[in-house]
């Protein structure tokens, strides 16, 4: 059977891009979320059997090229609630956002799988970005990498039982965030795992009131950052996980740069509003860069 002959599908390949997250952004565990200016490029094309799955950049040794694929996976799960089934595919991943590192690599995945398999429907119905985002929370397990990866920029986001939400809040201008990205990854489900089941009641107070302030600063109150990016909650708590990078936060934070462990880590990001150069900081092996944040979130590039 011809992919072209079946009226449901997109007639040649369409593309996607995905941008990387950093989540929890200090105190904002698990509510806040930021899109940063790395980009996963996912190619999808119908074709008339079986499965074909190339990998470059990111991941390309490591990765799996089957079912077990979280693209595919995630593709899999959009197609059953459009109701549709490609008769075969053709994909092709380039991937810059390093793997388990804290960068959201998994939720670009998922993102970036759910936008590709809808975007090769020509009629998606339903499945629009407020479907689209309940269903990457699911697979997920908490929206905090998948909301910006979809919507970019910077948004607030949380979940109650079967209902998830997701707002866009306003950065300013002058903000980008420095990188810097050790060799070895740390599994999210590891990190989580060093988590207190309980906090004192103060505790979640000043974290609380911190979460609340960096949303201030990244809107513009810009001298509260350092402050803004304190965290009492979660941190911490991970620090025996990734120690070179619990130091390096330490170290910055102590010569006032608002650093926090990115994600699960053990990536190190710094918000900064002007060009510092802090080249210096970055420890022997690691990678550092600077990111603007992404404003856009997921997108189709061609189609």
């Amino acid at each position: 059977m011809s992919a072209n002959s079946d009226s449901r599908w997109v007639t040649g390949p369409v593309t996607v891009e995905v941008p990387a997250t950093s989540a929890n952004l200090g105190p904002g565990f698990d509510c806040l979320g930021l899109a940063l200016d790395v980009h996963d490029r996912l190619t999808a094309e119908v074709t008339g059997s079986g499965v074909e799955i190339e990998v470059s950049g990111e991941g390309a040794r490591s990765l799996p090229r089957d079912e077990r694929h979280l693209v595919l996976r995630a593709m899999r799960r959009a197609f059953e609630v459009l109701g549709v089934e490609p008769p075969g595919l053709r994909l092709a991943f380039d991937n810059a956002i390093p793997q388990s590192r804290g960068l959201g690599s998994s939720s670009a995945a998922i993102v970036g799988g759910l936008a590709l398999a809808r975007a090769l429907v020509l009629d998606a119905g339903d499945f629009d970005d407020q479907a689209l985002l309940r269903l990457a929370n699911d697979i997920e397990g908490h929206p905090d990498n998948v909301a910006p990866a979809l919507f970019g920029g910077l948004v607030v986001c949380g979940q109650s039982a079967e209902a998830v939400w997701a707002v866009r809040a306003p950065i300013d201008a002058s903000i980008s965030a420095v990188a810097f990205v050790p060799p070895d990854g740390v599994s999210t489900e590891a990190a989580r795992g060093l988590l207190p089941a309980q906090v004192d009641h103060s505790v979640a107070v000043a974290n609380t009131g911190r979460a609340a302030l960096l949303v201030a600063a990244l809107a513009g109150e810009t001298g509260q950052l350092l402050r803004g990016t304190e965290d009492f909650l979660h941190q911490g708590f991970r620090s025996s996980a990734m120690p070179a990078s619990f130091d390096l936060v330490t170290a910055l934070r102590g010569e006032g740069h608002a650093a926090f462990i990115s994600g699960a880590g053990p990536t190190v990001l710094v918000l900064v509003t002007d060009d510092s150069d802090l080249a210096d900081w970055c420890p022997a092996g690691w990678v550092s860069s600077r990111l603007a944040p992404d404003l856009t979130g997921v997108r189709v590039v061609t189609s």
